[in-house]
C-alpha cells in the first residue's frame, strides 16, 4: 500500500488504482464475455450536477 504525499506522488498512486481498475474489468469482461459498462447501463450525469454531488460527499 502506498502512503502518498504531494501531488506527483498521489497522481502516480492514482495512475496505478486505474491501471489495476482497467484490468479488473477487461478480465471480468474476457470471462463473463459480456461487457461492463454499456449505453444501456451507462450513468449520464450533467456537469452541474456532479458539482453538486461532489460538495455533499
Amino acid at each position: 500500500m502506498d502512503d502518498a504525499k504531494g501531488f506527483q506522488e498521489n497522481k502516480r498512486v492514482a495512475h496505478k488504482g486505474g491501471e489495476l481498475a482497467g484490468k479488473a474489468r477487461k478480465n471480468l469482461e474476457r470471462k463473463t464475455r459480456k461487457k461492463v459498462v454499456s449505453h444501456e447501463n451507462y450513468l449520464n450525469i450533467s456537469q452541474k450536477r456532479r458539482k453538486r454531488l461532489n460538495k455533499k460527499e
